[in-house]
């Protein structure tokens, strides 16, 4: 039982010192680069990060690549996105009802102009005054200038 002790506690110092090694890398007197975890003398060494042995193994993603995001965030965003077209689509719908609205009042505004009746306004007092036919003119021709800017 204490000789399973003692050989538990030597294979966990053995992996301890392995987590520990530091690995360097140095280029020799041939121009070549060389990696091990003691570099001879002389040389300026570049220390080389190691994964811990605790680490999780990389599985197969390169290094610089975005880790993938959070799924629920994913669902938020998309949510997020949908509601904003739906509220543009709801938005544009409401003007082209307005627009339409617009263009129906302008056609009826015209005929009524053009139909030859006299036509009649109230004034600041509340008392009712009949165009004549320039301001009759004028009317007409306000009126075909919002069918058209109402009804293209």
């Amino acid at each position: 039982m204490r000789i399973a002790a003692v050989a538990s506690l030597a294979v966990l110092a053995l992996f301890a010192g392995a987590a520990q090694a530091q690995v360097y890398c140095w280029t020799t007197k041939d121009g070549k680069r060389a990696c091990g975890d003691t570099p001879p003398p002389g040389v300026k060494p570049a220390a080389v990060a190691t994964p811990s042995p605790a680490a999780p193994a990389d599985s197969g993603a390169k290094a610089g690549k975005k880790p993938p995001a959070d799924p629920e965030q994913e669902f938020k965003k998309r949510q997020a996105q949908s509601q904003k077209s739906r509220e543009k689509e709801q938005q544009a719908q409401e003007q082209a009802a307005a627009k339409a609205d617009n263009c129906e009042r302008a056609r009826g505004a015209l005929r009524i102009l053009e139909s030859g009746q006299r036509i009649s306004r109230a004034d600041k007092d509340g008392e009712r005054y009949y165009l004549d036919e320039q301001e009759t003119a004028a009317e007409t021709q306000r009126a075909r200038d919002s069918v058209t800017k109402n009804c293209s």
